[in-house]
């Protein structure tokens, strides 16, 4: 197993891992470990685009219309009398 030292770690940082910890129940250590798990584990997986995301989850809603996706273009208000 792998080990590492954090320097320079600010003390109100270190005392919300401490909170976060107690709250689940675990030492600082094992909370730090669990943080670190999380933040790699879907670093390899493929993040689909928002609006590929918004069709997905509506699509279970009846939504049957292409969202197309906005890359690079600014917002625009919805235009509701159409």
């Amino acid at each position: 197993m792998a080990q590492f030292v954090v320097r320079d770690l600010e003390d109100a940082v270190k005392a919300r891992l401490k909170r976060r910890a107690e709250r689940h129940g675990r030492s600082m250590e094992e909370e730090v470990r669990d943080i670190l798990r999380n933040a790699v584990k879907s670093e390899n997986q493929a993040v689909s685009q928002l609006g590929s995301r918004i069709a997905a989850r509506f699509a279970r809603k009846g939504l049957r219309r292409e969202v197309p996706e906005m890359r690079g273009q600014r917002g625009r208000p919805a235009d509701f009398d159409r």
